[in-house]
């Protein structure tokens, strides 16, 4: 029989490694990107299209989709696979970024409600039974446990699932961090519990998928003493896999430090993925620590304001910038899609000065093949024993 996690190699000079993750919807290959479809949805680009750019897995998010469509309409379908007809590998967050999100100022830009006010104020409070939000399309309260939120995950059916957690931001106290990280650890309980429970006859359970699987979070902030407590009190539990979450820090040395530290703690038994990181530089460095999966918003967000993904410019490159009204060259001559790969820098430049849906779907679609290429690439070099030289390539080739 198959196990869920698979390691196959590991690399001769860092902890990267390369693995299979095998799920009731198919195999994921890692190290691997996963690309958010927050809404049941990747933003502009068919299923399709996801799959033409050999995407493997996508991710939606929990509380979104709790409040619409809601569960059930979903577990009608018998699952999100069915209901966005994508069928592949799928993962559901928990609902616990939009503690933060909602809670700090930092509203989600994909949030495209009307009325602003509400959604300023979604998060009403977070309490030892969970966080109380209010509605941005109608302003109800709507409660979020522990275990409401494993109910949703499995009427959702998702292959890969989130304990609920309080992601802190960065600018709170230690002390904060520190409760905030040992509440989320009896959430963290309490949904392996309802999993368990679910589980015990999960084959009558509505919107049944399949098999899922279980992934508890690291918290800890930017505090080593912290983390290192959460890397022992989640690898001690009964979960599948393990991610790295919460905040990360204010800089990039101060991200790629917690990376680091946790990797020396954390079960390399299984699966680690790494929330809302998206940035080339910063997944080679969890590359690094052996980290497996990671996700973000990143390439398609940026897609929509006209930056395209560039290994020679960790920000990527600006279409909209005058210097390319006149670039009629391709938009990247190694790109193998046929749909896309005629297109010049120059007409991308036209179609986003002209508010044309075109430029969005067309510059989407280049970077997640250029994200999937890139992880391809990352794979290729951890089977050939070359990743650290593959990395160290890519600072040097980064314009200064």
């Amino acid at each position: 029989m198959t196990s869920f996690f698979e390691v196959l190699k590991h690399s001769s000079n860092s902890r990267a490694r390369l693995g299979n993750i095998n799920t009731a919807h198919g195999e994921i290959n890692t190290p691997s990107f996963i690309f958010c479809g927050t809404k049941a949805t990747v933003k502009s680009i068919l299923p399709q299209q996801l799959k033409l750019a050999k995407t493997q897995i996508i991710l939606s998010n929990t509380y979104h989709l709790m409040i619409q469509p809601g569960p059930e309409i979903i577990a009608q379908e018998k699952g999100l696979q069915n209901f966005t007809q994508w069928g592949g590998p799928m993962m559901t967050d928990s609902g616990g970024y939009q503690i933060f999100s909602l809670g700090h100022g930092s509203v989600s830009e994909e949030i495209k409600g009307k009325n602003n006010n509400i959604k300023r104020k979604s998060l009403i409070k977070i309490s030892e039974e969970g966080a109380t939000f209010r509605n941005y399309l109608n302003g109800d309260k709507v409660y979020l446990t522990p275990e409401r939120s494993i109910e949703l995950q499995r009427h959702f059916g998702a292959d890969l699932i989130f304990v609920l957690d309080e992601c802190t931001p960065f600018n709170v106290s230690k002390k904060y961090t520190e409760n905030s990280m040992y509440l989320s650890h009896r959430w963290a309980k309490r949904c392996s519990a309802a999993f368990k429970t679910i589980y015990a006859n999960y084959e009558s359970q509505m919107g049944s998928a399949g098999k899922q699987y279980l992934y508890g979070i690291v918290q800890g902030g930017v505090y080593e003493d912290l983390r290192k407590i959460a890397c022992e009190e989640t690898c001690s539990g009964d979960y599948h896999g393990l991610a790295i979450g919460g905040s990360l820090g204010g800089t990039k040395e101060q991200m790629h430090d917690i990376f680091s530290f946790c990797s020396e703690l954390i079960d390399t038994s299984k699966p680690v993925h790494v929330l809302g990181i998206g940035w080339l530089d910063d997944i080679l460095h969890g590359v690094s620590c052996g980290y497996d999966t990671f996700d973000c918003v990143s390439p398609t967000r940026i897609a929509r304001h006209g930056i395209m993904l560039s290994r020679i410019n960790s920000k990527g490159i600006n279409l909209n910038n005058s210097k390319f009204k006149n670039d009629h060259s391709l938009l990247d001559d190694e790109c193998d899609l046929s749909e896309i790969n005629n297109f010049t820098k120059s007409y991308l430049h036209h179609l986003f000065k002209s508010n044309e849906i075109l430029g969005i779907v067309i510059l989407s679609l280049y970077n997640i093949w250029f994200m999937n290429k890139f992880f391809e690439d990352i794979r290729n070099n951890i089977e050939s024993d070359t990743f650290e030289k593959f990395k160290k390539n890519f600072f040097d080739n980064l314009t200064k």
